[in-house]
């Protein structure tokens, strides 16, 4: 798949973590002018590698003193829609973290948005708040389009599904990829010789080889909340705060930081300058690179001019999920 280019486009990366989204639009030659994150473990280690400390809590940054930009990037966490009295909640992101999206957008009036987001949003609250997103971007002049995309499509041994949505103020004929040639398997991310510290007690090996019989080796051994063992020779999807032996590598130890970064397709010159803890925090809460880099070179082409602008609005996407389209933004 030919990659497209992004030279002088800016981008502003909001939510900004540990920097997925900024590697994969840097790597296509986009520039980020402005970032955030107020989670001081993901400050320290986005200015490790990226040289800038992001700035803190979005909701005390001024919109007007946001440089401008052409792409907004945003991997915001998922708060609850309400949906209280006179149904008043429905078309409302007041309180919200995506709101402070929403007052960027209508002040710096960016080309493209990229928000990203777990796969549980379609299904949010009654698909209520995707409709909301989705009406909100259209109220600000935004063609929106969103797709479920997993990371074991785009080359990566990791099970992680994520809602990718995507709005131009220009109606593209946009589409998003479904996948990468490239491959790599749990040869490829695991390590050779790896310290004692990450092994789980010999009880918890006894218990899990007890109970199953992998069908491959390398595998990754998931436990569910029921306690189901199976194994996998990929990762299920990382979580900022499951259990320590959630995922365990041939049923016998964790993951090392370097692994998890590897499964999110993070490069090896990547810093890790947080503890073990932090590290996973971090990487559960992160994107894999590959997937977004996908996404965002179908995105360049589009700005590029590679694309046509489409007289057809996108209309399915609403239809599949019975919403109306908003004329204008709800008040505040």
């Amino acid at each position: 798949m030919t990659q497209a280019k992004g030279d002088g486009y800016m981008f502003i990366d909001l939510f900004a973590g540990i920097g997925g989204l900024r590697i994969a639009f840097e790597r296509l030659g986009c520039k980020c002018v402005f970032s955030s994150d107020w989670d001081s473990d993901a400050q320290k280690t986005y200015e490790a590698n990226f040289g800038d400390k992001p700035a803190g809590d979005v909701t005390q940054i001024e919109a007007a003193s946001v440089p401008d930009h052409d792409i907004l990037l945003a991997g915001f966490p998922c708060q609850a829609f309400s949906i209280m009295g006179d149904m008043k909640g429905f078309f409302d992101t007041r309180g919200t973290l995506f709101f402070d999206i929403v007052r960027i957008l209508e002040a710096k009036k960016p080309r493209a948005v990229l928000l990203e987001n777990v796969k549980q949003l379609v299904g949010h609250d009654k698909r209520r708040t995707l409709k909301v997103i989705l009406q909100q971007l259209d109220a600000l002049g935004y063609h929106p389009r969103w797709k479920v995309l997993n990371a074991l499509d785009f080359g990566l041994p990791h099970k992680r599904e994520r809602v990718f949505i995507v709005g131009f103020r220009d109606n593209y004929d946009f589409v998003f990829p479904t996948s990468s040639s490239e491959r790599k398997t749990l040869s490829d991310i695991l390590e050779g010789k790896v310290p004692r510290e990450y092994y789980a007690s010999e009880r918890i090996q006894r218990k899990r080889k007890a109970t199953h019989v992998p069908s491959c080796t390398p595998s990754i051994w998931h436990e569910n909340k029921a306690g189901h063992i199976s194994s996998y020779p990929f990762c299920c999807a990382l979580r900022a705060s499951a259990s320590y032996n959630y995922l365990l590598v041939n049923g016998e130890r964790r993951l090392t930081p370097r692994e998890m970064l590897r499964l999110l397709g993070f490069p090896d010159s990547f810093k890790i300058v947080c503890g073990y803890y932090q590290m996973r925090k971090l990487a559960g809460n992160s994107v894999c690179v590959p997937v977004v880099e996908a996404v965002a070179s179908e995105m360049l082409k589009c700005l590029n001019g590679e694309v046509p602008v489409t007289e057809k609005e996108p209309s399915h996407y609403y239809e599949q999920l019975r919403i109306p389209v908003l004329s204008k933004l709800p008040p505040r």
